[in-house]
């Protein structure tokens, strides 16, 4: 349905060319916190000059990365209060405030980023308008599942019994408290300097963001496993969408699909798989194996974090068994549920 009224909106926006000269400008502020380098930039600039395209040069966009305009963790709130027009937010960031959404961070569940992103996408699309409420939602996607990487090798789960680790998620901390850890919060912009000061002794991250934040300067061991995903939110200032004119939300509708997701999601999940092959290159870095037994150890240990979840989803009003079943039925279509 929300493809059906992106494409009927489109439609009328090429019906509706000759007002687009009455459409008032708009230069957005989009807002990252990654740095400059990272694929993600070049993806979301690349899809604000599709929609200036689309719309004759009537809305505009300049890109400001690294937390130029606010904190990792502050994103949602940057969006919701005009700090910034479209922001990059993790929900992961901000225990509890996102139950619904926090399901895509269950381990072992998502098995790349790509199909993972469009399932995600159109999966979430049903509970963002409530979960949500106080942005306009355009998009969510994944990043390519990462794993631990640290100064030990950390081959089960009682490894990580008194061990500090930098969680991706709130899902990856309550993981980590599980089986005894101590949690360290950190955006990923902080990851690097916790981990050389001793705060943190482990990390889980995706792969290729180990060497573009400079984490393989201070960890060495790698367990090569798909343990996790994290879930992203690409979202707008509600006042400024509905300060545009019919046809300019229009094009805004048509860029915000299950096929955007993939298309913004695609460039990053290339870059992060191709980072498992760099570090294995890097003689000063061990990429390391555990055995099968090793992995159902894990995925054992990881059960009560379901539960959990289920939990915090119904006193949030929601029905667990829905929300999750709807999530593994898109993950299944789109090819993006892991084995």
């Amino acid at each position: 349905m929300r493809l059906l009224f992106a494409a009927l909106g489109l439609l009328c926006t090429l019906g509706l060319s000759s007002g687009q000269a009455e459409d008032k400008t708009f230069d957005l502020k989009f807002s990252t916190w990654v740095p400059p380098q990272h694929p993600l930039n070049p993806s979301l600039i690349a899809w604000g000059k599709d929609i200036e395209k689309d719309t004759n040069g009537t809305v505009k966009a300049t890109l400001f990365p690294s937390e130029q305009l606010g904190k990792a963790f502050d994103h949602y709130d940057m969006v919701r209060d005009g700090i910034a027009d479209f922001g990059y937010i993790n929900p992961g960031y901000q225990p509890g405030r996102f139950p619904v959404i926090a399901a895509a961070e269950l381990p072992f569940l998502i098995g790349n980023a790509k199909g993972g992103s469009a399932a995600v996408d159109a999966w979430y699309s049903n509970y963002w308008d409530k979960e949500m409420k106080d942005v306009h939602v355009c998009m969510a996607f994944v990043l390519d599942p990462g794993s631990f990487h640290g100064r030990k090798k950390i081959m089960l789960p009682e490894d990580l019994l008194g061990v500090k680790v930098r969680p991706a998620n709130a899902t990856m901390g309550a993981f980590v408290s599980l089986l005894g850890g101590t949690n360290v919060q950190a955006s990923a912009p902080e990851a690097r300097e916790i981990l050389e000061r001793g705060v943190a002794d482990e990390i889980t991250f995706p792969w290729g963001s180990i060497m573009l934040f400079g984490i393989d300067k201070v960890v060495k061991y790698h367990l090569d496993m798909p343990f996790f995903t994290a879930d992203f939110v690409w979202a707008m200032n509600k006042a400024k969408y509905e300060a545009m004119s019919p046809s300019q939300r229009a094009v805004i509708d048509a860029h915000c699909t299950p096929a955007w997701a993939e298309t913004i999601a695609s460039p990053w999940a290339d870059f992060e798989h191709a980072g498992h092959a760099k570090l294995e290159a890097m003689p000063d870095q061990v990429v390391y194996k555990i055995s099968k037994e090793q992995v159902d150890l894990w995925r054992k240990a990881a059960e009560p974090l379901k539960a959990k979840w289920a939990a915090q989803v119904k006193a949030a009003g929601y029905d667990p068994d829905t929300v999750y079943d709807g999530l593994v039925a898109e993950l299944k279509k789109h090819n993006a549920l892991a084995e």
